[in-house]
């Protein structure tokens, strides 16, 4: 890590607040602008909805349920109420404008070994799904690290995640064949008309939102970052990362609106009870796509036996009942145009309103419609192309349970297992130890060489050991993979601990002449204060872990 990075990096905690004071000055001047007014949105039952969609949110696409491979919802849906059933779906303490406090939703990130995904300030570590000819899927004794049921049921949504891989892909390159079509035809039109005069007027909107967010982007480009976030990175990659990236992880939501009492209201729109708040999708590889899959439940599998057959049952009858109302991806709704009247147009809405939403905006706009997407169990929709980099999504409760698998392509730079082991070997290199004596010394005292290992003690300790004993070890008790490596970890970090007293040795000892030795002392001295504060923020939210600790006792009960 560069000197330039490590400051950036250390003074995320000390910036975020600024951040977050920066958005909700926006949030406030978009609700004095709209004073007591709502932005309109539009549902499938409305006229122009499609119109919106394919001008406005063309990087959305919705894929029914009857879309995914025969027996593949059965398998999925299994999995979810086994990983519900068998506590491994947890709320996480997460930070917020410099305050602990729970997320109404249980998660569980499910993936490939060794990877992690971090969002508020807090790293989630995978659940490895158990894919065929994956390795590292045993723990030190060479034994599975997860029994059979959960085997099976990570192995599910592997499956899941390679359909999704396929469809995504295809789905792009299809909407890329027919946009080249489109673009043909227009060219020989007058200019302004069609789809280019929209591409224009788009391209000039998000022009205008990346000089407006220039700056609030900057901020949170190396904060925690996670779902909840409301501003997204700002880098760019090829044009074509879509058709080269895979989805590593898939982050498993679980919503009971009957147990979240405290859903706010959707303020901009009027859409309805938020169960997830307007976000974009952190911690990813820009522009590319999320995939989700939404099962909606009769009931909470945990405390009441509902079989997946039942749940699949339902939600085939929902279907059923929706064919004749929607055809093809956000196709409008054609019957309610023959039903004339208020009573068949309020009766619509409400049958809208009960069944779980996605709900989208232009970031930032006040002037641009929304969009809210019915989703009925089995249904799946993804985010392809910059959508969730100019968009905000958020989730609208419907009236019984949800899961959701979340499936992206997390940035894993800095991420993997592998990653912080090999940090932990760079730091490491610097220790010497003599044999016949078994004294320990430092090799090297250039600064940079200090600075650098300094940069990883603080980096094992914060973004991994404290993150990881914290929250992480709570999946230990159905799934081994991790306790080696942490323990491991820990016995690395404890020797940088040597390390830094043995630097501190140097720098105090006076008959040491070093020509550099005010230089060492500046190092030690900005490490230790770092070490320092990051230390007493941990402490300072030790009453919620506490208090973490005990509803994870009571869930797994």
């Amino acid at each position: 890590m560069k000197p330039r990075q490590r400051k950036q990096y250390f003074r995320n905690m000390k910036r975020s607040d600024d951040s977050e004071r920066e958005k909700r000055r926006k949030r406030r001047r978009l609700i004095q602008e709209l004073g007591e007014q709502r932005i309109p949105y539009l549902s499938p039952a409305d006229p122009g909805f499609q119109e919106l969609w394919d001008s406005s949110y063309a990087g959305l696409a919705l894929r029914q349920s009857c879309a995914l491979p025969d027996g593949l919802h059965e398998r999925v849906q299994s999995a979810l109420i086994t990983l519900q059933r068998r506590g491994c779906l947890l709320r996480d303490l997460v930070r917020i404008r410099d305050r602990d406090v729970f997320t109404a939703v249980s998660r569980a990130l499910v993936g490939k070994p060794g990877y992690t995904y971090r969002y508020l300030d807090t790293r989630l570590f995978t659940i490895p799904w158990h894919c065929e000819g994956e390795e590292r899927q045993k723990d030190e004794k060479d034994k599975p690290c997860c029994d059979s049921d959960l085997r099976d049921a990570c192995k599910a949504l592997w499956e899941l995640n390679q359909f999704f891989c396929s469809d995504v892909k295809q789905q792009t390159n299809a909407r890329g064949v027919k946009r080249s079509r489109s673009d043909t035809e227009n060219s020989e039109d007058t200019p302004g008309e069609g789809m280019c005069e929209e591409s224009v007027k788009d391209r000039l909107l998000e022009k205008k939102q990346k000089q407006e967010k220039e700056e609030e982007e900057e901020e949170e480009e190396d904060s925690g970052q996670g779902c909840s976030h409301s501003s997204p990175p700002s880098s760019a990659p090829p044009p074509d990362v879509a058709g080269l990236v895979e989805f590593n992880v898939t982050l498993i939501n679980y919503m009971d609106p009957t147990a979240m009492t405290q859903l706010k209201e959707e303020p901009y729109y009027g859409m309805g009870k938020m169960a997830v708040g307007w976000h974009h999708d952190e911690n990813l590889v820009p522009l590319s796509p999320v995939a989700v899959y939404s099962y909606s439940c009769p009931a909470e599998p945990k405390k009441e036996e509902v079989t997946e057959k039942d749940g699949e049952g339902q939600s085939k009858e929902k279907e059923k009942q929706k064919e004749t109302e929607t055809e093809g991806e956000g196709t409008s709704k054609e019957e309610p145009k023959k039903e004339e009247g208020e009573g068949s147009e309020k009766e619509e809405v409400q049958k809208e309103k009960a069944c779980w939403r996605v709900g989208l905006k232009v970031a930032w706009d006040i002037h641009t419609p929304g969009l809210a997407l019915p989703l009925q169990s089995g249904d799946c929709y993804y985010m392809t192309d910059d959508l969730n980099r100019t968009h905000q999504h958020c989730v609208l409760a419907g009236d019984t349970a949800r899961f959701s698998s979340t499936h992206r392509v997390v940035q894993c730079c800095t991420g993997t297992l592998d990653y912080i082991q090999k940090r932990c070997s760079e730091a490491l290199e610097n220790l010497h130890t003599d044999p016949e004596k078994t004294t320990k010394s430092l090799k090297s005292l250039l600064p940079n060489t200090l600075q650098h290992i300094e940069d990883i003690h603080n980096e094992v300790e914060f973004e991994w050991l404290r993150q990881y004993w914290f929250q992480g070890r709570r999946y230990a008790r159905f799934c081994s993979w991790w306790t080696k490596p942490m323990e491991q970890m820990e016995k690395d970090w404890k020797e940088m601990e040597r390390m830094t007293q043995l630097l501190l040795d140097v720098v105090e000892d006076e008959n040491t002449v070093q020509e550099n030795r005010r230089e060492m002392a500046d190092i030690l001295l900005n490490a230790l204060t770092d070490r320092q504060q990051h230390r007493q923020t941990w402490r300072d939210s030790q009453r919620h872990r506490h208090l973490t600790f005990l509803l994870d006792c009571l869930q797994g009960d």
